[in-house]
């Protein structure tokens, strides 16, 4: 078990450490983003960005999620490297072949879209579908190789690249939303380039190479991946409906205020996000079902702790966070943001019953649950938005979140039995969000005299549970262990 949590923390730090750092200066400079492009700039960037993740989904037809899958039937590196280079080809043509209509009819699309013509923001938008896609699939690659040092410097690269670009235009050049989408998918087409240049000995084929028989043929993997597109477009379209939505019935600024609030709900998604990149690796590399299943259990149980004293931070201190943070124009986008945090905290809980299903090679029963979550969430927008504002939309997220668990926990049950920890499940809702919502609704909502109290009360959360005897002994130990390393570093302490 010791071993398993080391490298789930290990490849999930390396995994982040872009991403972590690009949250670090998103935030940052979320005082100066906000001050050189409008609510409305703000709102069609995002919007854009989001569809263009989700049209990302379609595109790649699941040949990343096959890839991660079938890297482990096989040691054999050469078999490996002709899987990689069956994926790398195929999605390049599909999106090459995708973007090339898209920037043409980038006019009367961009219309559709956001509801008036702009063709170069269009087209940008295109680029970065055509980059992003393709830079999952080779940052697959150096996850399930868990090559996690170039995959951190690799990120970070892109980041840096990013945030430099991404200043350039909009503070000095006053782009606006088009600055934004530029500095984010330029750097990205530049770091593409770069890492199929350093690979380029593994995805190019190999001149009098040995006969291997193939690992699995494109025709394989897009059996396994294709299932999961419905599914996962369904899902990641619950980031997309919610600003489309705002976006065409309140308006563009309405829509960007929310965005804003997706981005201050960051902590979580940042973690989410972490962990959907390094736990179906590590997921499937696990052979022996029983210590699957216990260890998917107890992940899931540590992944709601710690996530849901995420959302339990940021409920009782998001006001803070966006005066501090945000042009006064955008102050509104704290009511939404814990409820937005509980969904992505939410979804994270998804991807551990899709690798249950994938675990069975089973991922048909993916699209049902996705497709019911994005029913709830368009019917909860439409009931919610008008008496709740974008706190509405938020809730909506989170309702539609936990029909998609109810209903892949009842489609998964009997594919791969995981004994779930139902009761201290139960206890991290009751007394860390029971104590959050108390503490929102009774302690005072602004000044120094407010902060004091519910930071104090989100800082000892996790130890509300101590008396319920939550933390068991073999766990402590386990904890003890691990810190052990790090104590002897510490002044004093070495030997």
């Amino acid at each position: 078990m010791q071993s398993l949590i080391k490298r789930l923390l290990t490849t999930t730090v390396a995994y982040q450490v872009g991403d972590l750092v690009s949250k670090v200066f998103a935030v940052a400079l979320l005082p100066v983003y906000t001050r050189h492009v409008t609510e409305a700039q703000y709102g069609v960037a995002e919007l854009l960005m989001t569809g263009i993740v989700l049209f990302s989904i379609l595109v790649r037809l699941g040949i990343g999620e096959a890839l991660v899958r079938y890297h482990y039937v096989d040691e054999d590196q050469e078999r490996r490297d002709a899987l990689a280079r069956r994926a790398v080809g195929f999605l390049l043509a599909a999106t090459t072949v995708v973007a090339i209509p898209l920037a043409l009819f980038a006019g009367p699309l961009s219309e559709v879209v956001l509801g008036f013509r702009d063709a170069t923001v269009f087209r940008i938008a295109v680029l970065g579908l055509w980059a992003f896609t393709n830079l999952e699939l080779a940052y697959a690659l150096l996850r399930v190789d868990e090559r996690a040092k170039a995959y951190a410097i690799t990120t970070l690269s892109n980041v840096l690249m990013t945030i430099a670009l991404t200043v350039f235009l909009v503070v000095v050049r006053d782009e606006g939303a088009r600055g934004l989408l530029l500095g984010n998918y330029g750097a990205s087409t530049v770091v593409l380039l770069a890492l199929w240049l350093s690979m380029r000995r593994r995805l190019l084929p190999r001149r009098g190479g040995s006969a291997h028989p193939r690992l699995h043929s494109l025709r394989e993997l897009l059996r396994f991946g294709f299932p999961t597109v419905p599914a996962d477009a369904s899902v990641y379209a619950l980031n997309l409906v919610d600003r489309y939505y705002l976006f065409h019935k309140y308006g563009a600024a309405t829509a960007g205020v929310y965005s804003l609030a997706v981005k201050l709900a960051g902590v979580v998604a940042f973690a989410v996000r972490a962990f959907q990149y390094s736990w179906p690796p590590l997921a499937y590399s696990i052979k022996d079902d029983d210590e699957a299943a216990r260890f998917y259990a107890f992940v899931a149980t540590y992944y709601l702790l710690l996530t849901g004293w995420a959302v339990a931070g940021l409920l009782l201190l998001g006001r803070w966070m966006t005066r501090l943070l945000a042009a006064p124009q955008f102050y509104e986008a704290h009511v939404a943001i814990p409820w937005l945090a509980l969904g992505w905290a939410l979804y994270g809980l998804f991807v551990i019953f899709v690798v249950i299903a994938g675990r069975a090679e089973v991922t048909t029963r993916n699209f049902p649950a996705a497709a019911v979550g994005l029913a709830v969430n368009v019917v909860l927008l439409i009931v919610l938005t008008d008496a709740l504002g974008i706190a509405g939309a938020g809730l909506a997220l989170a309702g539609a979140y936990v029909a998609m668990l109810v209903v892949m926990r009842l489609l998964t049950r009997d594919l791969f039995r995981v004994d779930f920890e139902w009761l201290r499940v139960a206890q991290i809702a009751l007394v860390v969000g029971g104590a959050a919502a108390a503490g929102e609704l009774l302690l005072p909502t602004a000044g120094i005299e407010g902060f004091l109290p519910r930071a104090a009360l989100t800082a000892i959360l996790p130890l509300l549970l101590i008396p319920l005897r939550f933390y068991r002994a073999q766990e402590r130990e386990l904890l003890r262990a691990m810190v052990a390393p790090l104590r002897r570093l510490l002044p004093g302490r070495r030997g």
